[in-house]
């Protein structure tokens, strides 16, 4: 007997120009690439990734992948999220999973790719997956940061930028970040983009609770590896600074 056919994941780096926090940052250079191709070039090492392109509604950013042999797909330049770019490229790219890579995340490693399309796998109703990491100190009280709660079967129970959950009696808690890697069914890139913005997505601007308000399950996974998302200059440096440490030690 022959075992379960193996899953067709295609990732998908949604990219646009129009960053607010820092403009222009996926063609920002890094250690002498631009941000885009160390993330490309990260999630190309991926074993669990079938495919690979950019989601782009920018000619120049096309222009730049081409430079470095990176498939893009030109997309609409409506859409409001990531989430919904991936969407569009789901109608026309079959894939069982669709592997939501972060344009801005080139500290993305093999064993991210790994977690998130396991539970598609091992417990194949999953619609959604997601991370999370035990939250630095320093991190608790930053908006910045994104925090996640799970159940006892690692479903999430909500996502905020506060840092959740209280701890009323300081007995001690552990609190968890949540990156913004996700993979996802295509029923699920569906729902997203046919719903309107939810109202806790609206109140706490994080477009996933559009999923667990319209009862659609996010499966969190557990990393131990740590990434820095480039939403600012000081982020860009910082990246900077640890490829060159890297780059020394392993020469």
């Amino acid at each position: 007997m022959s075992g379960p056919a193996p899953l067709r994941v295609l990732g998908v780096i949604p990219a646009r120009l129009q960053s607010t926090r820092l403009p222009r940052k996926v063609l920002r250079e890094l250690a002498g690439k631009p941000l885009i191709v160390h993330v490309y070039e990260a999630a190309r090492r991926a074993p669990d990734l079938g495919n690979l392109l950019v989601a782009t509604d920018s000619q120049e950013v096309v222009d730049a992948c081409a430079t470095y042999g990176i498939p893009t797909m030109m997309t609409s330049a409506e859409h409001p999220s990531g989430t919904d770019r991936i969407w569009e490229v789901a109608q026309s790219r079959a894939a069982d999973v669709y592997v939501n890579v972060q344009g801005d995340e080139p500290l993305l490693t093999p064993e991210h790719i790994r977690l998130l399309v396991s539970p598609f796998r091992d417990r194949p109703d999953t619609q959604v997956s997601t991370l999370k990491i035990r939250l630095a100190p320093d991190e608790v009280s930053s908006p910045n940061v994104n925090k996640v709660v799970c159940g006892v079967d690692g479903r999430a129970l909500y996502f905020s930028k506060y840092p959740i959950p209280y701890d009323r009696d300081g007995i001690g808690v552990t609190r968890f970040k949540h990156p913004g890697f996700y993979a996802y069914r295509k029923p699920a890139l569906d729902a997203f983009h046919r719903l309107a913005p939810s109202p806790l997505e609206l109140t706490e601007k994080l477009e996933q609770l559009r999923f667990l308000e319209n009862g659609i399950d996010i499966v969190v996974l557990e990393t131990t590896e740590p990434t820095i998302g480039v939403d600012t200059e000081a982020d860009l440096q910082a990246v900077a600074a640890l490829m060159a440490e890297r780059g020394r030690t392993t020469r």
